[in-house]
């Protein structure tokens, strides 16, 4: 069961989301917020799956409310998934930086909501291949923050992983491109975040641009393979 938790100031949206939501077997409502802050506590009295974040709200927004359930050791395993008016922009960014796992934009159909809450409870970042591009051409090229993760300590099968993720690769396709199993590809990936100090697949990929290991427009090194 997908314990889900909804954090949005407007009721008549929140409660579209539950409707969606209530009427799927495998998905359970625990709460309900209208604000950030209370948010951030039902967060840490529940500690669901995912948390589904509005990112413009009263009190405490949702990059400050993504940024304290990511600082909090015991809500590792909590996915923060950014609900936006507005698409992609330096809001969703700061967002996905503070350890958001992704965004859905509000008007997104119900099939696509539906699918983007099992991803996101699987561990996996809701950063489709344009996104990243997109993230990457207008917000990884500006100067990146005084302290940023380096790339040393990954093996050159971690470091192959971590380009193939940035890249907008699934587990499945990295197993495939580097001819090994499915699983392999995980321990890779999951190694390499810790390693990285990655939250998720989606700090991942921000960490591979600003540390280097993976440049911007196309001109990336070659992958070394071990």
């Amino acid at each position: 069961m997908i314990r889900v938790l909804l954090v949005d100031d407007q009721p008549l949206l929140r409660g579209g989301f539950r409707a969606l939501l209530d009427l799927e077997d495998d998905i359970e409502v625990v709460g309900e917020a209208a604000d950030g802050l209370a948010g951030v506590a039902l967060v840490r009295e529940f500690v669901p799956d995912v948390v589904l974040l509005d990112i413009q709200m009263p009190v405490l927004d949702g990059i400050e409310a993504t940024r304290r359930i990511a600082a909090d050791p015991a809500l590792a395993g909590v996915h923060v998934v950014i609900l936006t008016n507005y698409g992609f922009d330096e809001h969703v960014f700061a967002a996905l930086r503070a350890g958001a796992a992704g965004f859905l934009v509000k008007d997104i159909v119900p099939e696509d909501f539906l699918h983007a809450v099992r991803v996101a409870a699987r561990g996996d970042a809701l950063l489709a291949p344009s996104i990243t591009r997109k993230l990457i051409d207008n917000f990884v090229t500006q100067p990146p923050p005084a302290q940023v993760a380096t790339p040393d300590e990954l093996t050159n099968r971690e470091r192959e992983a971590v380009v193939l993720v940035a890249r907008g690769l699934s587990n499945d396709q990295i197993a495939e491109r580097m001819a090994i199993s499915p699983l392999t590809a995980k321990t890779h990936v999951n190694r390499a975040m810790t390693k990285l100090h990655a939250r998720d697949r989606a700090q991942l990929v921000i960490v591979a641009y600003e540390s280097g290991l993976v440049a911007p427009r196309g001109s990336q090194p070659p992958i070394r393979s071990a």
